[in-house]
């Protein structure tokens, strides 16, 4: 079976930056299982696992745009330490948790802490970077009629939510 559509693709993949520092690599752990193409993973790396089979091994070039996006220096907010929980422990490039006006959660990185407010960057860590990903695709099935309806990928003996 091909890499399609509504597919579950298992694979390992080991991903480096455009430095060719090694950032994680999924060989010692199970492989990760997606239902393809609903957007659970990046699509420059999508789109390059479209047609391939169990047993292909290949390598993938992911550009910014096709990634996590170009950086943006208006990502860079100076916020007030109210907002956060851990506010008296952070220090520089820890990645801590945002309470949003809205209600929601943001994570992000610390650029700098001052005694009333704490700069952080809202870009994801891997935003700028071009991506190098070594991909092992280990098994493709079809996906049950449960998984298609739940829009991802269950386990074996069913879904755990």
């Amino acid at each position: 079976m091909k890499v399609d559509k509504d597919a579950v693709v298992s694979f390992h993949y080991r991903l480096s930056d455009e430095t060719g520092t090694e950032v994680e690599d999924s060989r010692e752990r199970e492989p990760m299982a997606i239902l393809f193409g609903r957007g659970s993973i990046i699509a420059g790396l999508e789109q390059a696992m479209a047609g391939h089979v169990a047993g292909d091994r290949f390598d993938v070039v992911v550009p910014p745009g096709q990634a996590y996006g170009e950086r943006r220096e208006e990502a860079i907010q100076r916020v007030p330490k109210k907002y956060f929980r851990d506010a008296d422990h952070l220090q520089p490039g820890m990645t801590t948790v945002l309470n949003t006006k809205d209600g929601r959660q943001q994570m992000v990185t610390v650029t700098k802490v001052g005694s009333s407010v704490i700069d952080v960057d809202t870009n994801h860590p891997m935003a700028g970077k071009t991506l190098h990903f070594d991909i092992e695709i280990t098994d493709v099935r079809a996906a049950s009629e449960e998984e298609l309806a739940h829009g991802h990928v269950h386990g074996p003996g069913g879904h755990a939510h």
